[in-house]
């Protein structure tokens, strides 16, 4: 938000003659007010005092130069409006908001300073307003303002009632007047797409916010918040296709450095069928502390390198992910890929692991155990195992049907069980 500063007072006023007026504005229609109004003169008592505030002004002397307004006091309702926009200024300046907008409004509610000063002070009091957070009461002063001084193509008053508007969340009023603000708006304005962006998301109208920031994007392409936003719509709007192709892209240039964003493509890829490469990405952000090490972040790998058929790969994570998190199961998990990528030796140990952890049914990681020494020829500790594992009903059927295949190899192999 504009703040006002002693640069931007010493901008509105001017000593001109010895009295003291805003300095002129771009020229309007010819039949504005701005131009028609006729100036007037401060009164021969008040003007005096008007001088000698200003000169203590322009020497650094604030408080000086408000306390002689304040003792001008005048009664005549030009005088009083004149005096009452300098206050104004002033107390703007001194960062004293209350009484610069008190003041203020007694000068524009008077509607009777000369044209540019009137036009002047309806803009500071609209800015003031808002600054201050008085959205319902800035908008109708930046009416009159434009009313006055017939610059109804001024994109950065479009702006600021845009402001106001989203603050009051009246977002077809805030649409209304973003779209007026980029038609007069010199170059693109970034804040007035913005608005536009928001007004549509809060209206629930995901489409018509992916259209504006594919209208962005062209235009600010380095802008990684704006790749980011357009994904996120895409998958709102169920475009996985454009969502994946957006992500990739700003990943490529380097836009995706979050968590969050790192992950969203890496799910993306995996439902899109390259889980391999979600895999990479995914170890990548990892590795380089992008992404927590943490028992989720390893489980989510681990299944992107299982959907990749990268067995090990997704056993070295189900068992980080085990041991970040003391989770049973994820042993198992470990222990089943292993002894399908034939690391029976690796397998028994992540089994065990499981069993120490603490599982709903140890029959499954038992039967696991039973298949490994089975397959290391180690036909005792196979059958001890499969014993076991016949006590657990959800493995029950399965082991008893390899003790018999057990004991047949034992009794081959002359192994007493």
């Amino acid at each position: 938000m504009r703040k006002v500063t002693q640069c931007a007072t010493a901008l509105l006023l001017t000593l001109c003659g010895g009295s003291l007026v805003l300095s002129p504005l771009a020229m309007a229609k010819d039949d504005c007010q701005i131009d028609t109004r006729k100036s007037q003169a401060v009164g021969e008592r008040s003007g005096k005092k008007v001088q000698r505030s200003y000169e203590a002004y322009t020497n650094g002397n604030l408080d000086e130069a408000i306390g002689l307004l304040l003792e001008a006091n005048p009664s005549d309702s030009f005088d009083k409006a004149y005096v009452g926009r300098m206050l104004g200024n002033f107390y703007a300046e001194k960062g004293d908001m209350s009484a610069a907008r008190k003041y203020l409004k007694q000068a524009v509610d008077a509607n009777i300073l000369s044209g540019t000063d009137h036009a002047a002070t309806l803009r500071l009091y609209a800015d003031i307003l808002l600054q201050e957070k008085q959205y319902k009461e800035a908008i109708p002063y930046y009416n009159k303002w434009m009313e006055f001084t017939c610059k109804t193509n001024d994109a950065n008053i479009y702006k600021r009632i845009g402001v106001a508007h989203t603050e009051l969340e009246q977002w077809d009023k805030v649409l209304a007047v973003a779209d007026k603000g980029i038609e007069f708006a010199d170059k693109p304005d970034q804040a007035l797409y913005q608005m536009k962006l928001t007004a549509y998301y809060n209206k629930k109208q995901y489409k018509n916010a992916v259209s504006v920031l594919e209208v962005m994007i062209p235009i600010w392409q380095t802008d990684k918040r704006l790749w980011v936003q357009l994904a996120q719509f895409y998958v709102v709007t169920e475009n996985y296709d454009k969502a994946l192709a957006t992500y990739d892209l700003a990943y490529k240039n380097g836009f995706l450095d979050t968590d969050a964003n790192i992950t969203r493509l890496a799910q993306l890829l995996n439902q899109k069928e390259s889980p391999y490469r979600a895999a990479q990405i995914y170890q990548k952000a990892l590795d380089s502390g992008v992404i927590a090490k943490d028992a989720k972040s390893y489980k989510l790998l681990a299944t992107f390198f299982q959907n990749a058929k990268e067995t090990s790969k997704a056993a070295q994570y189900y068992g980080l992910a085990a041991d970040a998190g003391g989770d049973g199961d994820l042993y198992l998990r470990q222990g089943r890929l292993l002894a399908l990528s034939q690391e029976y030796e690796k397998a028994i140990p992540a089994l065990k692991k499981a069993l120490d952890a603490g599982i709903k049914n140890p029959g499954e990681a038992q039967f696991e155990m039973a298949l490994a020494y089975l397959n290391l020829k180690q036909y005792k500790a196979a059958y001890n195992n499969a014993v076991l594992a016949a006590n657990d009903k959800k493995t029950e059927r399965s082991a008893k049907s390899y003790m018999a295949y057990i004991k047949e190899k034992a009794r081959i192999y002359n192994v007493t069980l």
